[in-house]
């Protein structure tokens, strides 16, 4: 299924942990963005599904082409009233930068564990060294535990700033 949200359980677990330094927001933009490519040929039929967005150097281009638009969209936001859900607006640079980078890479090394016609070396070598590494379900438990606990951590960290008050 593309667009997975186990995805998510990491970004949240790494932006509790950092929650100035990490962007949630461009980590998970930038996996819907690799999503995109298995959905695109899931809907044409056509396969392999993965191809060049799941490779280090696809990501790359999906890790620029989301801190551009993440900052474009920044820019706009001063000259036009858009939503502000998620306080998004508030963004900095750097954080987008980070969350976009650990948002594009991980997502290859996720579905490198679980998915066969991924070849995240390419067009280098066809190798992908991760598949099979830990089982699917082990994969999706670890997503899960990872997002539990960044929820966790973004729970006493606002309770923290609330006793604070």
């Amino acid at each position: 299924m593309p667009i997975t949200p186990f995805h998510f359980g990491p970004a949240a677990l790494v932006h509790a942990v950092a929650p100035r330094h990490v962007s949630f927001l461009a980590f998970c933009a930038a996996n819907v963005l690799i999503d995109v490519e298995p959905l695109y040929y899931m809907l044409s039929h056509e396969f392999p599904l993965h191809r060049f967005f799941h490779t280090y150097v696809g990501a790359t281009g999906i890790w620029l082409a989301t801190t551009i638009l993440m900052m474009l969209l920044l820019k706009l936001s001063r000259w036009f009233r858009l939503p502000n859900p998620f306080h998004w607006q508030q963004l900095k640079p750097l954080p987008i930068i980070i969350g976009a980078t650990l948002g594009s890479y991980s997502h290859i090394v996720l579905d490198s564990v679980m998915h066969e016609d991924i070849r995240p070396f390419a067009p280098w070598s066809a190798a992908n060294p991760l598949l099979g590494m830990i089982s699917l379900n082990a994969l999706h438990v670890g997503c899960v535990i990872a997002g539990a606990l960044g929820y966790i951590v973004m729970e006493i960290r606002r309770t923290e700033v609330r006793a604070r008050r």
